[in-house]
C-alpha cells in the first residue's frame, strides 16, 4: 500500500497534466453545437471539383429545386378546376341598392342602371379568386344546392369585363360566388399529386468529376446527395457517441503534441503552471469560435486565432508556437464548418505570425503584426477566388471586412501578455525590454550612490549579450541579469573597490570575518531588493547565482594567512549560492569575474590578459561552479577565445603621444 501511494505521489505532477488535457478536450466539445449531419462537401456552381471523383454510394433521389417546385404548383393552380356556389338574393340587393342608394340621380338613369344589372345577372356575375391570372381558360363547377354543373370561365361576366362607374363599383356583386373549401380541396388534391423528384442517381454512378466545372444539375445532385446523408445519419444519431469521437480526437491531437514536446525535450512540460497557460488559452479561442458558430457561422474567420501562435512564441519559442497552433487549428477544424478552408486560413496566418514575432522589441511590431495578418487572409481569398472563378467578379466584400476585424482584434494579444506574465509568472521579451533601460529606479540608484559599480555593471551587460548571442542564448536576458546582478551593493557601497576614489578603505577598520560578511551580503541584500522593486525571478536568477559558491578570495587568503594553519569556519566566507543552472547565468558569472579581474590589471598586453582569462575559467571549472549549467566544452572553448579579443580591444595600450613644442 505504501508503495503505491509513494508511486502515486511521484506522478502527480503528470497525473495533474493528463487530467487538464482531459478537462480541455472535454470543454472544447461541449462548448460547441453538435452538428447533427453527414458528409457534407466543399463545393460551387461554375467552380472545380477539387475533390476526387464523386460516385454516389447508394441510390437516392434529385429532389426539384424550390423555384422548379413554385413554378409547377403555380402552373397546377391556373389549370385548376374552381369551384362556385349560386348566390341568388345578389342580383335583389343590387337593385336595392340603386333604388336606395342612387335615388339622388334621375328615375331614367336608375331605370336604365336596372337594365344593365338585369342583364349581368341573366349571364352570371361571378367573382374572380386570388391568384388566378385568367379566369377565362379555367374550368369552374357551379353548385345549385346539391347539384353541379361544369361550365367555363368565360361563359361569366367577370368584373374586368365591365367599364368602371356606378354599376361595376357600387352597385354589382358576384352572383356566383367562389367556394374556397371545395375549391381548396381541388388545389390539395392536385398538388398532392405532384412529385417533387427531378431524377433519380443510382448507386455507382458518377456525379461530378475531378477537375470538372460543376453546373447546376451536378450541384442539385450533389446537395440531394447530402441531404440523403443527413437523413441516414439522423437514422443511427447518437450524441453521446458524437461527442466521445470528438473528444478523442482531440485527445489524439494533444498527444502528438506532447510527445513532440517531450522528444524534443523542451522544458514546457515541466511545469504545471505552463501546460495550463497553454490549455486555457486554446480553451478560450476555442469557446470563441464555438460562440461564433451558434451566431453566425459565416463569420467563424473573425475569431482573432492568431494570438494563439502570437503568445506561444512570446512565452516560448518558435517550434512550440507553431505546434500549438497546428494542434489548435486540427482540433478546432473538427467542429467548425467548411474545415478545408479553415485550416488553410489559419495555419499560413499562424506561420506569418509566427515569423513577425521572432524577435518582439517593440511595440509598434504588433501593428505591423495586424497589418501582415490582414493581407495574409485578403491574399488567401481573393487567390482561393480567382482560382475557382477564374475572374475577380464574385469576390464578397464583406470578407475583407471579417479580416480587417480580425486583424484589430488581433492586436488584443499585447494587453493579454501582459495578463499572463502575471498570472503564470513567466517574463517575455517585451519586459526585458523595459527592464534594460538605465532609467529604471533601482538602476538609477545604482548608478547615484555606486557609480563605479553601476560603470562595472553596464560593462557586463554589453559584453555578456555579445557573448550569448556567440554561445546560444537568450541575450536580452543575459544583458538585463548583468545590469542588476551587483545591485545589492548599494546598501554598503564603498566597501567595494570599484567606489573607493579617496584612497580610504573601510575594511582598514574591520577582521577579516565582517569584511566577508559584508561582501557576500551583496548577494542577499540584492534579493531583498529585487523583490521591492518586483523584479522578474529569472532576473533574481542572476543575483544569486553570479558568484555561486565561491569564497571571498581576498579576506579568505587573509584570514587563512592569519590562521597560520589552524581550522575555522570557511563558510563564513562562502557565497550562498547556488551555482548557475542556465547558460546565461553561466556567461554573466563569468564575464563578472573576468571584466572585474582584467580592470584591476595594472598594465595590459596579450600574453597576461589570455592567461589570466584562462586561471580564471579554469578556477571556476576546478570549483565546479559550471557543473549545473548545460555549457559544453566547445561552448567554453569559444567563451575563452572571445573574451581574449574583446578584454583586449577594451584595455587596450594607448600610444603615448609626443609632446610637441611650439
Amino acid at each position: 500500500m505504501k508503495r503505491a501511494v509513494t508511486s502515486i505521489v511521484k506522478r502527480l505532477s503528470l497525473i495533474y497534466k493528463l487530467l487538464i488535457v482531459l478537462a480541455t478536450s472535454v470543454l472544447i466539445v461541449v462548448v460547441f453545437p453538435h452538428q447533427h449531419r453527414g458528409a457534407h462537401y466543399d463545393y460551387k456552381v461554375g467552380a472545380l471539383w477539387r475533390g476526387a471523383d464523386l460516385v454516389a454510394p447508394f441510390d437516392f433521389a434529385v429532389m426539384q429545386t424550390a423555384d422548379e417546385i413554385t413554378m409547377r404548383e403555380e402552373a397546377e393552380r391556373q389549370k385548376m378546376i374552381l369551384y362556385y356556389r349560386v348566390d341568388s338574393a345578389a342580383r335583389h340587393r343590387a337593385m336595392e341598392r340603386i333604388d336606395r342608394d342612387l335615388r339622388h340621380l334621375p328615375a331614367a338613369t336608375r331605370k336604365q342602371l336596372r337594365r344593365q344589372a338585369d342583364s349581368v345577372y341573366r349571364v352570371g356575375y361571378i367573382q374572380s379568386p386570388q391568384g388566378i391570372d385568367d379566369l377565362s381558360s379555367h374550368s369552374v363547377v357551379v353548385l345549385d344546392g346539391n347539384v353541379g354543373r361544369q361550365r367555363r370561365g368565360a361563359d361569366f361576366i367577370t368584373r374586368d369585363d365591365l367599364q368602371p362607374g356606378l354599376l361595376r363599383d357600387s352597385v354589382l356583386e358576384p352572383s356566383i360566388v367562389v367556394d374556397a373549401p371545395r375549391t381548396a380541396l381541388e388545389l390539395d388534391s392536385r398538388l398532392s399529386q405532384l412529385s417533387h423528384t427531378s431524377r433519380m442517381v443510382m448507386e455507382g454512378d458518377r456525379i461530378v468529376a475531378k477537375g470538372e466545372v460543376v453546373t447546376s444539375e451536378q450541384a442539385q445532385a450533389i446537395a440531394a446527395l447530402e441531404a440523403e446523408n443527413d437523413r441516414r445519419f439522423a437514422d443511427h444519431y447518437s450524441p453521446a457517441g458524437q461527442m466521445a469521437g470528438q473528444v478523442m480526437l482531440a485527445l489524439i491531437a494533444f498527444a502528438a503534441l506532447f510527445m513532440f514536446l517531450k522528444n524534443t525535450g523542451n522544458p514546457l512540460l515541466q511545469e504545471d503552471r505552463k501546460v495550463l497557460f497553454v490549455m486555457l488559452l486554446i480553451l478560450l479561442v476555442s469557446a470563441l469560435e464555438a460562440l461564433m458558430v451558434r451566431l453566425a457561422p459565416d463569420w467563424v474567420l473573425l475569431v482573432p486565432l492568431c494570438i494563439v501562435p502570437i503568445l506561444m512564441r512570446v512565452f516560448f519559442d518558435m517550434r512550440v508556437a507553431l505546434y500549438i497552433h497546428l494542434t489548435t487549428v486540427i482540433i478546432l477544424a473538427n467542429l467548425v464548418p467548411n474545415s478545408f478552408e479553415f485550416i488553410f486560413y489559419q495555419l499560413v496566418t499562424g506561420m506569418m505570425s509566427i515569423i513577425v514575432v521572432r524577435n518582439l522589441e517593440r511595440r509598434s511590431q504588433f501593428f505591423t503584426l495586424s497589418l501582415v495578418i490582414f493581407v495574409s487572409y485578403s491574399l488567401i481569398y481573393t487567390s482561393g477566388v480567382l482560382s475557382q472563378e477564374t475572374n475577380l467578379l464574385s469576390l464578397d466584400l464583406s470578407k475583407y471586412l471579417i479580416f480587417l476585424l480580425n486583424s484589430l482584434l488581433t492586436l488584443l494579444a499585447y494587453p493579454l501578455i501582459y495578463l499572463f506574465e502575471k498570472l503564470m509568472g513567466v517574463t517575455t521579451n517585451l519586459t526585458l525590454l523595459e527592464l534594460s533601460s538605465t532609467s529604471h529606479p533601482a538602476l538609477r540608484e545604482l548608478s547615484r550612490r555606486a557609480p563605479g559599480t553601476f560603470q562595472h555593471s553596464v560593462q557586463v551587460a554589453n559584453i555578456a549579450e555579445d557573448l550569448v548571442n556567440e554561445v546560444g542564448g537568450n541575450a536580452l536576458l543575459a544583458k538585463v541579469g548583468a545590469l542588476y546582478h551587483d545591485i545589492g551593493k548599494v546598501s554598503n557601497p564603498l566597501y567595494f573597490t570599484e567606489n573607493q576614489n579617496a584612497g580610504f578603505n573601510p575594511h582598514d577598520e574591520l577582521d577579516y570575518v565582517e569584511s566577508a560578511r559584508i561582501i557576500t551580503a551583496h548577494v542577499t541584500d540584492g534579493l531583498e531588493l529585487a523583490r521591492r522593486y518586483r523584479l522578474p525571478a529569472e532576473v533574481q536568477d542572476f543575483i544569486r547565482t553570479h558568484h555561486g559558491t565561491t569564497y571571498t578570495g581576498y579576506f579568505y587568503a587573509k584570514e587563512k594567512e592569519r590562521q597560520g594553519g589552524e581550522e575555522f569556519d570557511t563558510t563564513l566566507f562562502r557565497y550562498p549560492g547556488p551555482c548557475p543552472y542556465s547558460r546565461e547565468t553561466a556567461v554573466v558569472m563569468i564575464v563578472d569575474t573576468v571584466e572585474a579581474a582584467c580592470r584591476s590589471l595594472k598594465y595590459h598586453n596579450k600574453e597576461k590578459t589570455d592567461s589570466l582569462i584562462d586561471s580564471l575559467i579554469d578556477a571556476k571549472i576546478a570549483a565546479r561552479q559550471l557543473d549545473n549549467c548545460p555549457l559544453s566544452y566547445g561552448d567554453i572553448a569559444r567563451i575563452r577565445k572571445f573574451l581574449k579579443s574583446k578584454m583586449m580591444s577594451i584595455y587596450h595600450v594607448r600610444v603615448e603621444y609626443p609632446t610637441v613644442n611650439e
